[in-house]
């Protein structure tokens, strides 16, 4: 995960031949570049910092003063004889590791100071307006000690440890989450295993997290990662990968190829900004808190392999090749030549050679990718028997080695044509399984460029969350767009050089009876999956924020009415949080279905008074907040419970109540996708360039290798764009009759104003008179 930044500066070993001192490279340059997180902030840390510190101790000492206490003539007395320097240079040298030492002191000291300012959550559960003076002091100095230009993973020392929840508070939230979705007998039957499973096996399971949480950098995420996402042996198409699309109005140029020019290149210089740590931490949108940024570290060149029992994510340092798919064939595409970056308009020039080219695939080249989308085990078994030698494991290695991988569509996709709502909808299952074929699913990430220009990427789900990606595609598009750009023509610009040479080849020997079975388990995956992309524009965030309303909680809550209508009943909900205010966290659930949003839902269907209707939702609104604040500062239910089934795992001993809770379906899967980057989005002079989200399909939020699918579910994501706008994505299964993508989002829509309707007080006569004299 964060090797790198988890590694010991120095070690040392006293041996019979003396010391043997080793130095950690890697550690070395994060405390130096560490630095940089306090500088331009009074004293600089780096490295004039360093040389002020030397100044100042020589300063000091010329004024016959010593700030050492002394310390300064121990160094001498223990240098070693063999130096042969005079008594001066002794006392130089001397001081110069006394100033060493006290600024990298400083330097540590005050990276505790911040990761101990960042363990402070209160701020987060006190009310708009009503900052308390410890909040207000507790800010001040955070953006003190944060600095002005810190690197991308300044803060990764500073973020503290995502801790263990007490027991008996995550039982009580987890039996007040299910209090709505059990009958009476079926509350307090799961009220006494939770009391049996608190009083006797849990504060077992809890010693051993605990001992765990000591040790490891994040107690849940490589556990989350490992048992979730790579021991998952079914196909991690549709089941696990999620997509983004491209701008909902504008297709910045019709060329397939320069389109890909654009993209590739900016999606290069995102990388570039990501080595060089040129890229600015990610914060809690209106704060300065910094979240974790380690998911960003395996984002280029990597690839997940299939495994026998678990699969194992491949990440290389670098890359200057990308490999793209067209019409069945596979090529490699240097995108450097001696150490430069090709320009826009060269690989443009490039691609236009992948399209021209009239070669036929080879036998079973073109299906080739159905390996990925199908069962894992599988895959694996081929890969070991036809892919770990020859020509092969060549081919194989440039598409896994890669910096990421492109494909070249024929097809045409976007809101266009007579059907804008179908063709939407078959944007959506392009993205996410295409052919079944014409994609390669273990890349962490794929591009997709059309033949109309449009363009979007399906990512892998186990190196990172869609927050990370939806980084990536936001730089990616307003680079595209805005910074690029495109010549009158519709060409990427920049000169080429013609003596490049073309794109190379990749030849196989595919053994097309395996990939056929794959393909065939794959095609059934994708034909079953439901898809409904539609934007909503009658109101946005601007309108719910007028009424003092959380938007994410408006948005819930409509959900919950959504799916009463749709399903005549309540159902244990999914909402994904983010937990990267601790260092290497992922994710954690919100369960939105609460007794205070049912209420509030019941009060809806039976038409009670609107005062009423008002005070119930104000009340579920906030309850929503305050699971969701709960979530993130490392107080949800979820995680715990799975940390803990998995400790009794390892111990080899069953419990009731954890196989019951981690048995549970979640029928409604919901998230919604940040938008991250505003600066980079003139939503004023170009309002069209809208971001249309990503989504995932009806089964993706599950607990992988450990509970059940919901297949009469529905998955849902979201964007708010902009003041007026919120994007929905849904998902379900065709082959479950009582659940339609389309129905379902007729009924999103029918809530959302129905809250507005229910949160909107009746104007009266004067009121509505007042208005027509303003018009």
């Amino acid at each position: 995960m964060a090797e790198a930044h988890q590694a010991v500066a120095f070690q040392f070993t006293i041996t019979p031949e003396g010391i043997d001192l080793r130095l950690s490279y890697q550690a070395l340059s994060q405390i130096y570049l560490s630095g940089l997180l306090y500088s331009h902030r009074g004293l600089l840390f780096l490295p004039s910092s360093w040389l002020f510190v030397v100044i100042a101790i020589l300063a000091t000492m010329y004024m016959r003063s010593d700030p050492s206490m002394g310390l300064i003539a121990k160094i001498q007395e223990h240098l070693p004889v063999s130096l042969s320097l005079s008594v001066q240079g002794q006392t130089m040298l001397s001081v110069l590791v006394f100033s060493t030492l006290l600024w990298l002191s400083l330097i540590l000291t005050l990276r505790f100071c911040l990761k101990l300012l960042l363990s402070y959550h209160r701020w987060m559960f006190e009310q708009h307006g009503h900052i308390s003076t410890t909040t207000k002091v507790w800010v001040t100095l955070v953006r003190l000690l944060s600095g002005r230009k810190p690197l991308l993973y300044s803060y990764q020392t500073s973020l503290p440890c995502l801790p263990v929840p007490p027991i008996k508070d995550t039982l009580e939230r987890y039996l007040e989450s299910v209090r709505p979705l059990l009958s009476g007998p079926g509350f307090q039957r799961m009220t006494v295993l939770a009391a049996q499973f608190e009083n006797s096996l849990g504060n077992r399971l809890q010693r051993y997290l605990k001992l765990k949480a000591l040790w490891a950098t994040n107690y849940v995420s490589d556990w989350w990662e490992e048992y979730i996402y790579l021991r998952g042996r079914g196909p991690i198409m549709v089941n696990s990968n999620y997509y983004g699309m491209d701008f909902l109005y504008v297709t910045p140029t019709p060329i397939q190829a320069a389109r890909a020019g654009n993209t590739i290149t900016a999606l290069l210089l995102y990388r570039r900004k990501v080595n060089s740590e040129q890229l600015t931490p990610s914060r809690v949108p209106g704060t300065v808190i910094p979240l974790c940024a380690a998911q960003c570290e395996r984002m280029f060149n990597t690839t997940r392999t299939p495994g026998e029992e678990t699969d194992v994510l491949q990440h290389w340092q670098d890359s200057e090749f990308v490999t793209v798919y067209h019409r069945g064939r596979y090529f490699r595409l240097w995108v450097y030549k001696a150490g430069r970056l090709l320009s826009p308009r060269e690989i443009e020039y490039q691609i236009q050679r992948i399209l021209d080219d009239p070669s036929p695939p080879g036998p079973g080249e073109d299906r080739l990718g159905a390996l990925t989308a199908g069962d894992r085990v599988p895959w694996c078994a081929v890969r070991k028997q036809y892919f770990s030698s020859g020509v092969n494991k060549r081919s194989l290695d440039c598409i896994e080695r890669a910096a990421f991988f492109v494909t070249l569509d024929d097809e045409e996709q976007g809101m266009m044509g007579e059907d804008p709502v179908g063709n939407l909808d078959r944007y959506a299952k392009s993205l996410l399984h295409g052919k079944c074929y014409d994609r390669w699913f273990d890349k962490s990430f794929s591009v997709v460029v059309y033949k109309n220009g449009k363009n979007g990427l399906n990512a892998e789900h186990s190196w990172a969350d869609a927050p990370t990606v939806a980084h990536l595609w936001e730089f990616t598009l307003a680079t595209d767009a805005f910074q690029l750009g495109y010549t009158e023509d519709g060409h990427c610009k920049g000169e080429v050089e013609r003596s490049l040479p073309p794109p190379q080849r990749l030849t196989w020997d595919i053994p097309v009876e395996q990939v056929s079975i794959s393909l065939s388990v794959a095609q059934a995956l994708a034909d079953d999956v439901d898809c409904h992309v539609f934007p909503f524009r009658d109101f946005g965030k601007g309108r719910i924020k007028k009424l003092k309303i959380s938007p994410d909680a408006f948005i819930q809550l409509a959900l919950q009415l959504a799916y009463y209508r749709d399903r005549k009943t309540f159902c244990l909900t999914y909402e994904a949080s983010m937990t990267r205010l601790f260092r290497e966290g992922r994710t954690e659930t919100v369960r939105s279905c609460s007794n205070e949003g049912c209420a509030f839902v019941k009060a809806v269907i039976l038409l009670q008074g609107p005062e009423h209707c008002r005070r119930l939702f104000r009340l579920a609104a906030e309850k929503h907040q305050n699971l969701y604040r709960l979530a993130m500062t490392g107080s949800g239910i979820d995680r715990h419970l799975f940390c803990l089934y998995v400790v009794s795992k390892y111990l080899g001993v069953e419990s009731p109540f954890l196989t019951e809770v981690l048995s549970e379906p979640w029928r409604l899967s919901t998230s919604q996708t940040p938008v991250q980057q505003l600066e980079l989005f003139d939503m004023k002079n170009h309002p069209d360039f809208i971001s249309l989200g990503g989504g995932f399909g009806p089964t993706s939020t599950t607990w992988g290798s450990f509970g059940p699918v919901a297949d009469d579910g529905y998955g849902v994501s979201y964007i708010i764009v902009g003041e007026d706008m919120i994007n929905y994505h849904v998902s379900c299964k065709h082959s479950f009759s009582e659940t339609d993508s389309h129905r379902f989002g007729a009924q999103i829509s029918r809530a959302l104003l129905d809250l507005l309707s229910v949160l909107t007080p009746a104007k009266t006569e004067n009121s509505q008179a007042q208005d027509k004299k303003q018009q």
